[in-house]
């Protein structure tokens, strides 16, 4: 029996995961088909259902646009509803057409920026629709030598086109701005840290706030200062947490260093992340193109579970009395022994008291729900990046 006591903070914890794991996606030289990949957003949707289902940690689902374009978006939020769980942030897409390859929002020509600004125009119709709260903004924009473009023009162009964009939302609607340091631009990106996406949102206003995705960083960045700066200026709006060995790998949170996800955790915790006023979403970003896609949501969202119940966990009492005395290797034991603790029991136990399967990854396994949409899903085009 665990001795682990769980504090009822954690019983907020909600993770959206993207309609795009679902699908074919992964390396940028090989996207490798699977059986039972889903071949409409409908089917994502049951497999997102699956997910929450069986963890209850993943009530909501982010769409992409146009990837997840379809004719009546009332109807899909309530086809969602009916397999339990919500719709929610709207990513829009402007890196995969043509038109975009000098840019979208920030583009020299008038028109270009004219199509993306319309874009994401229609991308919040799509949100008054399905119900969504948050537009995502990730742009490929940048160039890939020096004195291609003029970069100042371009962030003037930027703050332009968001301003219009900004204008549309409704009240209780935001944007989030991502940030990403390289690629597909590699010279210089048009929003390449936390600093721009902040000065830009700030600009906007107070419905416009930085989204931070854990994969977007040089390596070596101190990623739990940026969560804990953003946190204290009050424009952390979202993460989208992956997890990367080299670049912007979107490998299962947790994976190459479960260490930074309980850092990153404890500071959410530490700046009110997990408080019934927050509003700091938490949202998946990742590919599966080795892994199955489903247990690989899982695998994710447990992971984000248990280096939160640890970071809960941390004894900061303890903590702030070895802060005072300048005792640093006090101060870093207690960390430390935060981050060992094994709460795998104590969340087998959670999950059953609340009717979810100890095991989710082994309640899936044995679910036959995989061999279910292997037979079901045959014929069609399974859905992928950029379709």
């Amino acid at each position: 029996m665990s001795t682990v006591q769980i504090p009822e903070a954690l019983d907020s914890l909600a993770i959206e995961v993207p309609s795009w794991a679902y699908g074919n996606s992964g390396t940028r030289f090989k996207v490798f088909g699977t059986p039972g990949t889903p071949r409409t957003v409908q089917e994502k949707l049951q497999d997102a259902a699956k997910v929450n289902e069986l963890t209850g940690l993943a009530p909501s689902v982010a769409l992409h646009i146009p990837w997840d374009k379809v004719e009546d978006y009332a109807a899909l939020r309530e086809y969602a509803e009916g397999l339990g769980v919500k719709l929610g942030t709207i990513n829009s897409n402007t890196f995969q057409d043509d038109v975009y390859k000098f840019g979208s929002l920030t583009h020299s020509d008038e028109s270009v920026r004219r199509r993306a600004i319309e874009h994401h125009l229609e991308c919040i119709d799509i949100m008054d629709a399905t119900g969504s709260r948050d537009l995502k903004i990730w742009l490929a924009d940048g160039t890939n030598y020096p004195g291609q473009d003029d970069i100042r023009a371009r962030q003037d162009r930027l703050a332009e086109s968001l301003s219009e964009i900004y204008a549309r939302l409704g009240d209780e609607q935001r944007l989030v701005l991502e940030y990403k340091f390289f690629e597909p631009a590699f010279y210089h990106t048009d929003v390449p840290d936390w600093g721009t996406s902040y000065a830009q949102t700030l600009a906007l206003g107070e419905k416009a706030f930085v989204c931070l995705d854990t994969g977007h960083h040089a390596p070596g960045t101190n990623i739990e200062f940026i969560v804990a700066q953003l946190l204290r200026l009050g424009k952390l709006g979202s993460f989208d947490f992956n997890s990367r060995f080299y670049a912007d790998d979107d490998l299962i949170v947790g994976a190459a260093d479960p260490f930074q996800l309980f850092r990153i955790m404890v500071e959410v915790v530490r700046g009110g992340g997990l408080e019934p006023n927050s509003d700091v979403a938490l949202m998946l970003d990742q590919c599966h193109n080795l892994e199955e896609k489903i247990p690989g949501q899982i695998r994710s969202v447990l992971n984000v579970q248990e280096m939160t119940l640890r970071a809960l966990l941390l004894d900061r009492a303890a903590l702030a009395e070895a802060q005072r005395n300048h005792d640093v290797l006090a101060a870093n034991a207690v960390f430390m022994d935060a981050f060992y603790t094994d709460v795998r029991p104590a969340l087998a136990a959670w999950r059953q008291e609340r009717g979810l399967p100890a095991d989710p990854m082994a309640a899936y396994a044995a679910s036959g729900y995989q061999k279910l949409i292997n037979d079901a899903r045959v014929g069609g085009t399974q859905a992928g990046w950029g379709a």
